[in-house]
């Protein structure tokens, strides 16, 4: 299931956020309405009731419009004309019906106001303007123009967030450049909050990994240099001593030293980069027979059983030395110094009669690890080599250990019929 990125998260929270705001101002603007309503109500049926009793037991004259302006704040609609247009006009919001007579309510929408049409038992009529009722508008006007401000403030809350966090997508980015391999970055950010802090630091990281990657390079391009000229010059040299035993061992430890060379500029060129291996459909039996040729042992120790034409994609080179070095191992810690490979679709196993490991796989993969005191003048890369190429290959080493035998395969590699 895919993860909602920190940008899809902020977003939906403030999503719902503006709906809550939209809610909370529905449910406020009909809460005023309701409770303006039942005012107003309350309100002109007061108005109604003394208007009435007012029209019955006196006339219409100057000092009744005077009463009502001033005790409950309406003008009177003298002007025919104007209240026949009200009355046809406006929308009846309720009407009320007393012994008396009764009272109804009108909204003109021309004047967004409020009327209150009288009508007396007798057959008199009045219709008065409201001059009150704007102070309930203007309070659901206010409370409009509150959420308004409050939702402006979100999306502005919003916006500066998904700003700031911005160049955490331009971080992300170079660190998986990084993670590829390339070094060839730049995720420096201006500014002094914590994700331009955090972006600059890994830059810096960055820079300093690339110099002494560099200065790693030059320093094994140097010391190869340094050693390969040394055992071209004892090469060189032991091809004038006269053909002997001590002439054949001098050749067999200057090819083993130029072998072992070879074997740590591959393993460097694995730790450096696996990405740039050059793989090619191999026969399974011709790395084995580079990898004893390198090896310089007495093909008669190895004891070979494969299936028939088993093909693999594989940098032969490379993989011609992690056999190489299950070979040395097997051979240099069993009983018998003799070691039997065997193959299938499924595995490649290496067996060879021998004590137990005394710890579990993952300690001797470790680099510069020591078995045993039999290995006390090795340098403890060998499985180490062997695992890292395996990787590349995308393989995998395992073992166990049965009826005296100490196991070794390489598993998870998918052969080419």
């Amino acid at each position: 299931m895919k993860k909602f990125s920190i940008f899809g998260i902020i977003t939906f929270m403030f999503i719902m956020a503006a709906i809550a705001v939209v809610i909370g101002y529905n449910y406020n603007k009909k809460y005023e309405k309701e409770k303006s309503k039942d005012a107003l109500n309350q309100r002109y049926a007061i108005v109604t009731s003394s208007t009435l009793y007012r029209l019955i037991s006196s006339p219409l004259d100057e000092d009744f419009v005077n009463d009502l302006h001033d005790t409950f704040h309406v003008n009177l609609i003298i002007n025919p004309a104007l209240r026949k247009k009200i009355e046809k006009e406006s929308e009846v919001l309720e009407t009320r019906k007393t012994r008396i007579g009764s009272g109804t309510i009108l909204y003109y929408k021309e004047r967004d106001n409020n009327y209150l049409l009288i009508k007396s038992a007798n057959g008199s009529s009045i219709l008065v303007e409201d001059t009150v009722y704007k102070k309930y508008v203007n309070k659901i006007h206010t409370i409009k123009y509150i959420f308004l401000g409050f939702g402006l403030l979100l999306f502005i809350v919003y916006f500066v967030i998904i700003r700031k966090l911005r160049p955490v997508k331009k971080l992300k980015s170079e660190i998986d450049k990084f993670a590829n391999g390339n070094l060839n970055i730049n995720c420096k950010i201006d500014g002094d909050d914590e994700i331009a802090e955090l972006a600059n630091a890994f830059n810096h990281s960055v820079e300093q990994i690339r110099k002494l990657n560099s200065s790693r390079k030059l320093f094994l391009r140097n010391i190869m240099h340094e050693l390969k000229t040394p055992i071209t010059k004892g090469m060189i040299t032991v091809e004038m001593i006269e053909d002997g035993k001590q002439k054949d061992r001098l050749i067999s430890t200057f090819q083993r030293l130029e072998n072992l060379l070879n074997e740590f500029a591959a393993i460097e060129q694995i730790s450096v980069d696996d990405k740039h291996l050059t793989k090619r459909v191999y026969r399974l039996i011709d790395a084995i027979d580079e990898a004893i040729d390198i090896s310089m042992v007495d093909p008669e120790l190895i004891h070979i059983n494969l299936r028939k034409n088993l093909n693999l994609k594989i940098d032969f080179k490379l993989f011609s030395i992690a056999i190489k070095n299950m070979i040395d191992n097997g051979i240099k810690y069993s009983h018998d110094k003799q070691i039997h490979i065997s193959a299938d679709l499924r595995a490649i196993t290496f067996s060879s009669v021998g004590t137990k490991l005394v710890h579990d796989l993952s300690y001797y993969i470790e680099p510069f690890t020591k078995g045993s005191n039999k290995s006390a003048k090795s340098f403890g890369l060998g499985l180490y080599i062997v695992d890292s190429i395996l990787k590349a290959h995308d393989m995998q080493l395992t073992y166990n250990y049965s009826n005296g035998h100490n196991i070794f395969k390489f598993i998870k590699f998918k052969p080419i019929e």
